[in-house]
């Protein structure tokens, strides 16, 4: 099974100094709070340790049913305190969290806190590859091998527990896959920036705009990654930092983008650019979310809106200046779209 992230229980961080003018008491200890938290999360990738204690945190806060489609706007990380309402009502607290290509269950850190304030049960997967599961990114070739931690996941659960399953990016296609083949375990599927590909469809295809055509990027990328010889067609990719910082980051936190540049890995190529076969029976049957970020460098808005037009799930959310990594810029706004979700009967 694939390594599981659970972030640590958050700590009162003591002030020092004088009060300041322009930032109050309680302000302070706020802004103290999330330094501690980055910091924390930060050394984790670092030291490549996997944490497995769960926090199960206090119910707090219930968010009440709106329209289908939401936009949301500004809100800053404060662990969970701006969250209103208590949660009620809710038949799966089970979240599992998938990562997107390069990414690991260390970006879901935030995520992983405020579901855990709201008395939810969020447990963040590694992909096979990803994060600190230590499979060489090159021997990975089918969206089977790199998805594997979620479907041993799913093959263990009883027989009538279900979870909420949520992928952020290239992640989409690893739930999209789970959806077909263990629709019975899956109470919600959450598309998060994600390739909800149709049947038939390529993860790369999403992506096509930004790269290009598939025979042209096998052909041409910089960014591919020869792990059996350059003489072999290519074996994964990976984008300069500068580029995934335009790319992913252009609107999260300063500390955030530190640590996805000493956390993230070589995606496996062959994964993205295999056609997913998805069933009107099975993948056609499941509950279907997605969730827009309207500052998106990596995945317009516009192929987007397009997935979601060709592909239409259940409900549509929008998160107003939100990157490509939602959990880290716009973590509040994010966290009320999966809670109002979980909630819908």
């Amino acid at each position: 099974m694939g390594n599981r992230f659970i972030c640590m229980t958050k700590k009162d961080v003591k002030e020092n100094g004088s009060r300041s003018k322009r930032i109050g008491r309680s302000q302070r200890k706020l802004l103290a709070e999330e330094e501690f938290l980055h910091k924390q999360a930060l050394s984790m990738a670092l030291h490549q340790h996997q944490l497995s204690q769960r926090f199960e945190g206090s119910m707090s806060r219930r968010i009440g049913s709106t329209s289908k489609r939401r936009n949301l706007g500004d809100e800053s990380f404060s662990n969970g305190k701006q969250v209103p309402e208590i949660l009620e009502n809710i038949h799966t607290k089970k979240f599992i969290l998938i990562n997107g290509e390069g990414f690991g269950a260390w970006c879901w850190y935030k995520t992983i806190s405020l579901l855990e304030e709201s008395g939810l049960l969020p447990t963040a997967l590694d992909l096979t590859g990803s994060g600190i599961d230590l499979t060489d990114t090159n021997c990975i070739a089918t969206l089977a091998e790199y998805s594997k931690p979620l479907i041993d996941y799913l093959q263990e659960l009883s027989e009538d527990e279900k979870v909420i399953l949520v992928g952020h990016s290239s992640g989409g296609a690893c739930i999209s896959y789970a959806l077909e083949h263990f629709p019975q375990k899956i109470s919600k599927a959450i598309f998060i920036c994600a390739t909800m590909v149709s049947n038939g469809q390529r993860p790369f295809d999403v992506f096509a705009e930004e790269l290009g055509s598939a025979e042209l990027f096998m052909k041409e990328s910089k960014f591919l990654i020869h792990g059996n010889g350059k003489d072999k067609p290519p074996t994964g990719f990976m984008l300069e930092k500068e580029q995934m910082k335009g790319l992913y980051f252009n609107q999260s936190p300063t500390k955030d983008v530190a640590l996805a540049m000493v956390s993230m890995r070589p995606t496996p190529l062959g994964p993205i650019m295999e056609k997913l076969s998805l069933s009107p029976e099975n993948y056609g049957t499941g509950r279907r979310y997605y969730i827009q970020t309207l500052d998106d460098r990596a995945l317009s808005p516009d192929v987007q809106e397009k997935l979601v037009r060709e592909n239409p799930p259940e409900g549509v959310y929008k998160i107003k200046g939100s990157d490509h990594c939602p959990f880290f810029s716009k973590p509040q706004s994010l966290h009320k779209i999966l809670l109002e979700i979980a909630q819908i009967p």
